[in-house]
């Protein structure tokens, strides 16, 4: 029988962290992109379609997986934002870049602005997907559910809430039956096996004082019909850091999934005119 994952004790001290998971792929001399990705996803189920674009277009793409997903063994306890940020430009330094564009989704994003704030020298641009630089109440209140129902293993519950605040309205209706049933399946084998830690880690990030820093070129990217991070929230981003552009996909919490051509065409249009 599955052992329901632990919603993590409130952090007093980082967790040491296990050595990355991390596929590394495309041009071996082409411009870097590092990716982060959200909470309770993975590179394969965040990126797996851009990383492809990204090779095919001349990059090298170092993408790593945080604890508990893809192949990275969880955490031995909670995750900090500097730790995930420091963490993520080591593998991208340890592969080769030494210097790339960050692409961040989701809890990303803010693992990305970290990133850029203390590894300055490093980031050259990035690109942040239906981010946030602190959770609203709104984001807050459907993280605790999520932990709420991993603490007791209500995996049927959990699918049911992260197909509610992931997909739009009008993309979840219009799912076929068995669309349905792949997105509501209850496995337990299905959610990373860190989604605990990684998700009560949006509870408390907060990259405000990050924002007005940075100074690389950067692409905010809104997702409108988003039920889990308020369009507002891209905003913010995008208000915050110096210069930053601002585009907006009418999908919910995930582009790579209900468009994923005009999420990759925005990407790939600023990596191009900013020489990325």
């Amino acid at each position: 029988m599955s052992t329901a994952p632990q919603i993590p004790a409130p952090a007093t001290e980082a967790a040491s962290l296990p050595p990355l998971s991390t596929t590394v792929t495309g041009a071996p001399t082409g411009p870097g992109i590092l990716l982060a990705h959200g909470a309770t996803g993975s590179i394969a189920s965040n990126y797996g379609q851009l990383i492809p674009v990204l090779a095919a277009s001349g990059h090298r793409v170092v993408a790593p997986d945080y604890p508990g997903s893809g192949d990275t063994p969880r955490a031995t306890g909670p995750l900090s934002l500097d730790g995930l940020a420091d963490a993520l430009v080591a593998e991208a330094t340890a592969n080769g870049l030494e210097t790339f564009t960050l692409i961040g989704f989701s809890m990303g994003t803010a693992v990305s602005v970290r990133a850029a704030a203390r590894h300055p020298e490093r980031v050259r641009g990035l690109v942040l997907t239906a981010g946030l630089a602190k959770a609203d109440t709104r984001a807050s209140l459907w993280i605790d559910l999520w932990l709420r129902l991993l603490e007791r293993g209500d995996y049927a519950g959990f699918a049911q809430a992260r197909a509610l605040c992931g997909l739009a309205p009008e993309y979840l209706n219009a799912l076929s039956p068995e669309a349905l049933g792949t997105a509501l399946d209850p496995d337990p084998a299905l959610p990373p096996r860190g989604s605990a830690e990684q998700a009560a880690l949006v509870r408390t990030l907060d990259t405000t004082a990050d924002l007005p820093g940075i100074a690389v070129p950067t692409l905010v990217i809104a997702t409108t019909r988003d039920p889990l991070v308020h369009p507002s929230l891209s905003r913010y981003l995008a208000d915050h850091i110096p210069g930053a552009e601002y585009a907006e996909i009418a999908t919910g919490h995930l582009p790579m999934l209900e468009r994923p051509e005009e999420w990759q065409g925005l990407i790939a249009e600023f990596l191009a005119r900013h020489r990325l």
